[in-house]
């Protein structure tokens, strides 16, 4: 009995093997010049047109073909005509593209040369020397074709960015709060000011209503001339670099720099200096919520504004689109 069980687990195996080393068939047909099915004529020359019913013929494994009547499938040298011949090895090669278009080693392109017999057109891979009214074809199969690569997924849409200005809809910071990592337990309160030193830096507070949803929104900074300042003004020195990152949470009037929000997304260094507007991130809306922002100094950055959005508006803002 044991022996039984053995021999039918080797007669499917063998049956697998069988079934996926089988040859695949297929007929084909050509595009171009004069198209049309291809055929054969009785000593296995392929040819186009002529009235000649339609040829077999069956890939192997190793992209050799044979026709319906068993003959390897060859490129004749040194003319290039494809044919297939009585005790021929197939020329290996050959494939069937997820487009169903045939190819020898990767190309689809083939001649067809006109033979004065009969309207018919012989196949070549490259056109004769010599051999005039030769045009390119390609072949397709009605079978056999490989599986296509997956199309690459499409790019996520580029968020829409919301203007660098106060143009349009925009929200304020609700609250300000500095703290400072050289009194990390001590809570400075609420500010007016926006601060960004070597230790110190803000936290900011916006309240995204819920008439928001679907919505974007850009944070942006704005940074104009003293100049331009009505009820503002400000004091900067160093190169510019300022850190912007979205917090987990929001502030309070009570938080110190050990205990506020630890970082949901770091936005990097934007640089900014007199006269500048930065769009420095955008996103959707989270409408009917509070997101916290943090601000902090780079490249010994020093910065410190009255938060104003009266002509010119200063500071850090949420603009909506």
């Amino acid at each position: 009995m044991k022996s039984f069980f053995v021999s039918a687990a080797l007669v499917a195996a063998a049956d697998a093997l069988v079934a996926r080393d089988s040859p695949c068939c297929f007929h084909l047909t050509a595009s171009g010049g004069p198209g049309g099915v291809v055929g054969q004529l009785s000593d296995g020359q392929n040819r186009i047109g002529q009235g000649l019913p339609g040829a077999q013929y069956c890939i192997d494994s190793k992209g050799g073909l044979t026709d319906g009547n068993g003959r390897g499938c060859i490129l004749t040298p040194p003319t290039t005509q494809f044919q297939c011949d009585q005790g021929a090895s197939p020329t290996d090669g050959f494939s069937v593209g997820c487009d169903g278009k045939l190819s020898i080693k990767g190309n689809t392109d083939f001649k067809s040369c006109p033979t004065g017999d009969n309207g018919g057109y012989n196949i070549y891979t490259t056109a004769p020397a010599g051999q005039g009214g030769c045009v390119s074809v390609t072949l397709s199969a009605d079978n056999c074709k490989s599986g296509c690569p997956a199309p690459a997924p499409a790019p996520a849409p580029t968020p829409k960015t919301c203007p660098a200005a106060l143009t349009g809809a925009y929200g304020y910071p609700h609250l300000i709060v500095p703290v400072d990592s050289k009194q990390p337990d001590k809570a400075f309160g609420t500010s007016y000011n926006g601060t960004i030193t070597s230790s110190v830096s803000s936290l900011f507070n916006f309240d995204i209503p819920s008439s928001d949803s679907g919505k974007t929104c850009s944070l942006v900074f704005l940074f104009p001339e003293q100049k331009n300042l009505e009820t503002s003004s400000f004091d900067f020195s160093g190169a510019g670099g300022v850190d912007f990152t979205m917090l987990k949470g929001t502030a309070s009037s009570s938080t110190t720099y050990n205990n506020k929000p630890g970082v949901a997304t770091d936005y990097g260094v934007t640089k900014v200096a007199p006269g500048t507007s930065s769009v420095v991130a955008t996103f959707a809306c989270p409408a009917g919520s509070a997101i916290g922002f943090g601000l902090s100094a780079s490249d010994g950055t020093m910065l410190s504004y009255f938060q104003d959005y009266n002509p010119s508006p200063i500071g850090l803002y949420i603009t909506k689109c």
